[in-house]
């Protein structure tokens, strides 16, 4: 098992019919729980910049490996990946540690679980932090279904759903040049179809700077040699799943959001979020997608400000 540095140890707590790894700092601090939830292709570790900051301001801090990641349960069946589980997840996180509620803070597929923690179980959230993804409006068309029609069969999210296995063989076989290829800032835009994830996969001369240091990187890329990428990428086949549930709740979240934006990053901003998220704050930091690895302190920084204003 390789340590994590500067990482706290794991502990595996049972959750909603699955173990969970989880890694916690600040316990003292019992009166403020914050729960960090990372993205995709990530693992708990890509908070390591943040744990600290936020245990110095007086939180405790919980960090999951979510289902599918790290040394988190992985299951076989598609449909567990759905958002009404991972959500709940979160809950057992929650009643694990004897909280009534907490502030959820997530980044890429992180903070999807997040905005929907903020729709389907609004009692138990403070306030919610989200990094890069911001409140995905349904329309009329479930997400897959939309995308299709948008971006065409080749777009990845849409690839990961009519030809399950295909890319998911691609990536196992070269885990270790994906993760070297993706951590990247200052690279040219890629596009987002299948060619993208075969060329980060496969090519040898990876492009910009490297985000993460050789030790850093083999955390994320031992992780996903154990688990595969198979269940992670059960997330994105459960999204049109996720549209009906969603629909079935008020999509207006009522409590105070701050929304970090990557400057540099390929998704774009919902110009209309506020019409959703009326007790929203929104900042832009100069970063591509991996916000708060490319640029820690500027990230901390802008966290710390709006949490004191914010989580009393």
């Amino acid at each position: 098992m390789i340590k994590k540095v500067n990482f706290p140890e794991p502990k595996i707590i049972a959750v909603n019919n699955i173990e969970l790894e989880v890694f916690e700092a600040g316990e003292e601090n019992r009166e403020r729980p914050i729960v960090l939830c990372h993205g995709w292709p990530e693992h708990a570790y890509s908070w390591r910049s943040q744990i600290p900051a936020l245990v110095a301001a007086g939180y405790h801090v919980i960090v999951p490996n979510q289902r599918g990641f790290g040394n988190s349960s992985c299951p076989s069946d598609t449909l567990a990946y759905d958002i009404d589980n991972l959500t709940k997840d979160l809950l057992g996180i929650l009643d694990h540690y004897g909280y009534e509620k907490s502030i959820f803070m997530g980044h890429d597929w992180g903070s999807a679980v997040v905005w929907a923690m903020g729709l389907l179980h609004p009692e138990r959230v403070v306030a919610q932090i989200n990094l890069a993804l911001p409140y995905q409006e349904r329309g009329e068309l479930p997400w897959v279904q939309m995308m299709e029609k948008f971006f065409g069969d080749e777009y990845y999210f849409v690839h990961f759903n009519k030809r399950p296995g295909v890319a998911d063989k691609i990536l196992n076989e070269n885990v270790e040049q994906f993760f070297t290829n993706l951590f990247r800032k200052n690279a040219p835009s890629p596009s987002l179809d299948t060619n993208m994830m075969i060329d980060l996969a496969t090519s040898n001369k990876a492009q910009g700077e490297a985000i993460l240091s050789a030790e850093e990187l083999n955390i994320f890329i031992s992780a996903f040699e154990k688990t595969g990428f198979t269940p992670s990428i059960n997330w994105y086949r459960n999204l049109d799943r996720n549209w009906h549930i969603l629909g079935k709740v008020d999509s207006i979240i009522k409590h105070p959001v701050l929304m970090i934006y990557g400057q540099k990053d390929l998704i774009p901003k919902f110009e209309r979020i506020s019409q959703y998220v009326p007790n929203i704050s929104e900042t832009t930091i100069e970063s591509g997608h991996w916000i708060q690895q490319e640029c820690p302190d500027k990230t901390n920084k802008v966290i710390l400000e709006w949490l004191e204003m914010n989580s009393r």
